[in-house]
């Protein structure tokens, strides 16, 4: 793929999360219908993208596998950033902004990482299998359903930015700094959107790997995660709706990551295709949705149960950090 796209892709990306800061529910909560139509243009979006690829000639099937892999893993993003605009008490009129900004920060950082890591996979040809083992140890955790630190304020990220920087207690409309009596002060604002970084850096640990699997070519690649981040706003509206009716969704990332994991380690004795990832992928996803719907056809969750699936809206013990010194 030619840098050109590149560019293109980059500026698409761009303009799309202005949209979304623009137009979907701006100042307000989103409602479910629209927060449905959202994602699915923004899933038609990228079938645009992959067609037009198809037709320049370019890898589309890699570009497709990547997206929906990334796409994927990207409900795990969703459900955190829930719970860290609940724990800084983020308003609806900012949780936009903060997604944007995040974002934005994140998709640089994870160009930095996937070119960091095709130059260790040329250097070091064996480390794609770490990449394997570590895809199948965070599947192993996923399905076993182990806890992960959710915790904002135990992240040594923003223990460290508070110490550098001190902060004040409470939101100053859209703005990330203020100066208070000839000091500079962060606010709640900033630090939700350094913990959103920072929460997307340790998911691309699992994700980067992840589309190593199916190429090597950046472009692909960053592009593809670009796309997949794209819409993560209103993706994280329906939240509420995914997490009642896809119980099963650790399990089915965890499959995903597993099958990822074997085809790098198996890539030498069995080739699949770009079709065939796809398609395998496409399947555990499917199958995952179709096993959470009957499930709770079958055994309805009860209230109380219902509602430890909901990330918590705004929790007693979920309040602002007080200002540091």
């Amino acid at each position: 793929m030619e840098l050109a796209f590149a560019y293109a892709a980059a500026a698409t990306v761009a303009a799309g999360l202005g949209i979304e800061l623009r137009l979907f529910a701006p100042r307000r909560e989103p409602r479910r219908g629209e927060a449905i139509a959202w994602s699915i243009g923004w899933l038609l979006l990228a079938v645009a993208v992959a067609a037009g690829i198809a037709i320049a000639g370019g890898p589309a099937g890699e570009w497709t596998t990547v997206y929906l892999i990334e796409r994927s893993l990207s409900l795990d993003n969703v459900f955190l950033f829930s719970l860290l605009l609940a724990y800084f008490l983020v308003p609806p009129e900012l949780r936009g902004r903060v997604l944007v900004i995040g974002i934005g920060g994140a998709l640089v950082l994870r160009g930095g990482a996937i070119t960091g890591g095709l130059a260790l996979i040329e250097s070091v040809e064996a480390v794609v299998y770490l990449f394997g083992f570590l895809l199948l140890y965070v599947a192993y955790r996923a399905f076993r359903g182990a806890d992960d630190e959710s915790d904002p304020s135990a992240n040594p990220v923003l223990r460290l930015v508070r110490r550098i920087l001190p902060t004040t207690p409470d939101f100053r409309g859209r703005r990330l700094f203020v100066r208070q009596g000839g000091r500079l002060y962060g606010t709640p604002l900033l630090l939700v959107v350094i913990a959103i970084i920072a929460a997307d850096i340790a998911f691309a640990v699992d994700s980067i790997p992840a589309a190593f699997a199916v190429t090597r070519d950046p472009v692909v690649i960053w592009t593809a995660n670009a796309f997949a981040l794209l819409g993560l706003g209103s993706l994280l509206a329906l939240v509420d709706i995914l997490v009642r009716r896809f119980r099963y969704l650790d399990k089915t990332i965890a499959l995903v990551l597993a099958f990822v994991g074997i085809k790098i380690l198996t890539a030498d004795l069995v080739h699949i295709s770009d079709l065939g990832s796809l398609a395998v992928i496409a399947v555990l996803v499917a199958g995952g949705v179709v096993a959470s719907v009957a499930a709770d056809r079958v055994d309805p969750p009860h209230p109380a149960e219902e509602a430890t699936r909901r990330p918590p809206r705004c929790p007693q013990q979920l309040t602002p950090l007080p200002p540091d010194g």
